[in-house]
């Protein structure tokens, strides 16, 4: 039987991304799509129940960004470790878990909150108890700090469910602020690591070369300033000491992207959206320096220009390029990406800058943000679809 003849079959499960990297662009559509509705129509929200404003926070971070992270993290450990990929029983379990704590987080569910809660935050052990064994036998140390970053955004989770129950107070607060700066850091670690060399490798293909301007004490000191900003976001809440930080922090981080050399990848999508999406994180910070310091309006929505800006646009590049890679396929985006890309940073231009520059017009400001949010996670689905549900193009496993 011929390669054009052969039976086409479902590979959803054939590895972790496939799944998780579907139901984070689902969810991204859905969730968007949802939260418009409450927003027009807010007597469509149970009265009684969680704040729909925060079923919004918790679904984008735990749901979208959660879904992402669990594929990523069950695509790159077979890589770190030579191991095969994730298939069968634990990745349907995986899935099962993560789909339950979307169910049981939507209030007119009627779920009680015991329940909702065990089920919403079991999903984080178990993605770190899947990924656990592989990462200890490898014997290479440098990647477990990822399991304390699902240990901790288990804790957040956890926080936010017990503060929306009552106790302790304001947890649900720390616990949607300690998802953030948890992401972040998963961000800063992982750009560094894949921006560099995936710059590098794609202009040495073509023949170019890249001048070597990034530096150890760079890197180190990019990351250090991020973790050394989170610890005074702890003990220093939105205080001057926390802008200070995120001053230092954001110079860092511009310094680092600086390195990195973007201005050459304008020709490759897959590229120029890594470096877009860590220069919204570095303008992400600024933003924050300037509203705790100034208390610049101009700079009050800086936590959506991280959200939707740097999360998003980061999620997206990555899912975007590893499905083509780990499905056989070669690495140049679909030709609508680069659409879908800037529609991103479109719906977080507007949502950061839009209310400071046209406050009388905000409902209009929220929905062409979310607007384009929602296109572009429907091109990422239009697109992608097919190469997340079918086999990979090369005939091989996974």
């Amino acid at each position: 039987m011929t390669d054009l003849t052969r039976p086409r079959r479902f590979a959803l499960f054939e590895s972790g991304f496939r799944p998780f990297f579907l139901l984070a662009g689902l969810d991204a559509l859905a969730n968007m799509i949802l939260w418009l509705v409450l927003f027009f129509r807010p007597d469509l929200w149970p009265s009684g129940e969680i704040p729909a404003a925060y079923w919004h926070a918790h679904e984008m971070l735990f749901g979208f960004a959660g879904a992402a992270i669990g594929g990523f993290m069950l695509t790159a450990v077979p890589n770190w470790t030579g191991r095969p990929p994730y298939r069968g029983p634990i990745l349907y379990g995986l899935t099962a878990l993560w789909l339950a704590g979307r169910i049981v987080s939507l209030s007119f569910m009627n779920i009680l909150p015991t329940i909702a809660t065990v089920l919403d935050c079991a999903f984080f052990p178990a993605l770190a108890i899947a990924v656990s064994p592989a990462l200890f036998r490898s014997g290479t140390y440098r990647n477990l700090p990822f399991l304390a970053f699902l240990s901790l955004l288990f804790v957040a989770n956890l926080s936010f469910h017990l503060g929306m129950n009552g106790s302790p107070e304001l947890g649900e607060h720390i616990g949607l602020y300690t998802a953030i700066d948890i992401i972040l850091m998963m961000i800063v670690i992982i750009g560094g690591r894949i921006i560099p060399a995936f710059t590098r490798n794609a202009l040495v293909k073509e023949g170019l070369r890249l001048s070597e301007r990034n530096r150890p004490w760079v890197d180190r000191s990019a990351i250090t300033s991020i973790v050394l900003m989170v610890i005074l976001d702890i003990a220093f809440p939105l205080s001057k000491v926390s802008g200070y930080a995120s001053l230092l922090a954001a110079l860092m981080q511009a310094v680092r992207l600086g390195c990195w050399q973007g201005q050459r990848t304008l020709h490759h999508p897959l590229l120029w959206v890594l470096h877009l999406g860590y220069a919204w994180l570095t303008f992400a910070l600024f933003l924050k320096a300037a509203s705790l310091l100034l208390d610049a309006a101009l700079a009050a929505n800086w936590l959506h220009a991280l959200t939707i800006g740097a999360f998003a646009t980061m999620i997206m590049a990555v899912m975007s390029r590893a499905a083509l890679g780990h499905s056989g396929r070669a690495l140049v985006a679909p030709r609508p990406m680069a659409v879908a890309y800037l529609l991103v940073s479109l719906a977080a231009a507007l949502r950061v800058l839009g209310p400071a520059l046209y406050p009388e017009d905000f409902d209009v400001i929220i929905g062409l943000s979310g607007g384009f949010w929602i296109a572009a996670f429907a091109i990422y689905l239009w697109k992608y679809l097919p190469i997340l549900v079918l086999p990979r193009s090369d005939g091989k496993a996974g």
